[in-house]
């Protein structure tokens, strides 16, 4: 399972109740517009999840609503986490029945789950089983009058697709860790350039959530991806790896 957990996005421990069972878990979408291309997008949506459910006085929330989110990369990224009592399940009775999982996808934009993220909801699930869950897998909209999660991903509860089967139950790995002392190696990369500096270089882009082939040789696939990266990073879209870009894909200092 890739894994991201609270530690990693600075989080502290979740102010949610302590929630030792539950029938099993309800899966979720955002419902809103949703456009995300890179793993840090994904990051930056959860976060923006939950300053959005710690802004929501009215529902009153200690932490985003989630025991779990799962991005279109297959990655898992904690919420509340395990053993705790969700707030997105319509009322404190459903809240208490099911543990809670949000795929990242809305009514517009992305709303097909891809098989990567099939997967992550699948190991999600397995984990919170192996936590306290039971055997159920619902949508949100069978305890409670919604959309939610959508009918692409609801027709993958129905289908019991969503059913993580015989496999081993997934153990949290760390999710890849941005380096700041990974070095700027003093070469300027570009197309046509090829060896292990390059193979880093696109391992990297990987990591962090780009289609990207880690084959060593800067072809026109991987310049493509470095503009892409550099506009994401607001940087000159040059398709040159020097020391900013270098610097942006390790989130070390601009210096």
């Amino acid at each position: 399972m890739k894994f991201v957990s609270r530690a990693d996005l600075g989080w502290p421990a979740s102010a949610a109740a302590d929630w030792p069972t539950a029938k099993g878990v309800k899966v979720h979408y955002e419902g809103t517009a949703v456009h995300i291309d890179s793993h840090d997008e994904c990051v930056q949506e959860w976060k923006d999840i939950r300053a959005s459910h710690l802004a929501n006085k009215a529902e009153g929330y200690v932490d985003v609503a989630y025991n779990f989110g799962v991005c279109k990369h297959g990655y898992v990224l904690e919420g509340r986490g395990i053993r705790k009592k969700t707030g997105a399940n319509g009322n404190q009775t459903l809240n208490g029945d099911h543990y809670s999982v949000v795929a990242f996808l809305g009514d517009s934009g992305d709303t097909q789950p891809t098989p990567e993220m099939i997967e992550g909801i699948k190991d999600a699930i397995a984990y919170l089983r192996r936590n306290g869950a039971g055997n159920e897998i619902r949508g949100h909209r069978d305890g409670y009058a919604t959309s939610c999660p959508g009918e692409p991903l609801y027709a993958l509860v129905r289908s019991a697709a969503l059913e993580p089967g015989d496999a081993p139950v997934p153990v949290p790995s760390p999710s890849p860790a941005p380096t700041p002392n990974h070095p700027w190696p003093g070469i300027y990369l570009k197309l046509g350039a090829s060896g292990d500096v390059v193979r880093t270089v696109q391992a990297r882009l990987h990591d962090r959530g780009w289609t990207i082939g880690v084959d060593g040789s800067f072809g026109p696939q991987t310049d493509k991806i470095v503009r892409a990266f550099q506009r994401d990073k607001n940087l000159t879209a040059d398709g040159i790896v020097g020391k900013l870009t270098w610097n942006a894909l390790w989130n070390a200092p601009i210096t």
